[in-house]
């Protein structure tokens, strides 16, 4: 049986000790995928900085696809994953774009799943393995896939913001961080919440019953080694 190395298994071309283009790359894949939360049919990978100018180099188109299939970072099929993705019928492009003023590590997927939906997921790969996502279908995010997450989408009224945090009170779990933003007073908000511990899925369907909440996601941390 042959041996199989660390470089076989992020990549036959991994340059240099740091693991941004291809771990990172793969766990910006894979969340981009949980959250989908369904099968995805197709993807449109805007490249930004580095990742434009070296993606085939360094493995990068790889990792993201292998992600985006559900692969973790040290998965062994992760070198074979755009033939894995051509025979499941999924289709990849990489389009080399300008970000604006953003990491030099960061893609934004534009995805299709199989109800025809759209998502543009915007995020960063920052490092030693480590992500953010940064926006969500326009919508400013920050998730870094090291805890639970929950996030929701909902109108900008009073109230609804206690009603969602109370709800993970009566539910006994602890919020570590938490964002708010806003489109504008009084219209669109998104808040996301970084939670200790995992959370029940049924937690979601609970939120979406909160007047004015129209989207919930629930993300578990990502596994896979850095």
């Amino acid at each position: 049986m042959a041996n199989v190395g660390v470089f076989d298994v992020l990549g036959p071309i991994m340059i240099g000790p740091s693991s941004s283009h291809t771990a990172g790359a793969a766990r910006l894949g894979k969340m981009a995928r949980t959250i989908v939360g369904r099968p995805i049919q197709s993807v449109n990978f805007l490249l930004h900085g580095s990742f434009k100018e070296t993606y085939k180099g360094h493995g990068t188109d790889r990792a993201l696809v292998a992600g985006i299939l559900g692969m973790n970072p040290d998965d062994v099929r992760l070198r074979n994953a755009l033939d894995i993705a051509k025979a499941k019928g999924l289709k990849v492009q990489f389009t080399p774009a300008d970000l604006g003023d953003v990491h030099p590590n960061t893609v934004k997927c534009l995805i299709t799943d199989e109800v025809n939906e759209s998502w543009e997921i915007l995020g960063s790969s920052i490092g030693g393995g480590l992500i953010e996502i940064k926006e969500i279908n326009g919508d400013k995010v920050k998730i870094t896939g090291e805890y639970t997450t929950l996030i929701t989408c909902h109108e900008d009224q009073p109230g609804t913001v206690a009603k969602v945090s109370g709800i993970c009170h009566e539910r006994n779990i602890n919020i570590a961080f938490m964002q708010l933003v806003r489109s504008q007073k009084g219209q669109g908000a998104t808040m996301t919440l970084e939670l200790d511990g995992q959370v029940a899925s049924d937690l979601t369907e609970e939120i979406k019953k909160v007047p004015g909440v129209s989207r919930v996601i629930l993300i578990n941390p990502l596994g896979g080694n850095a």
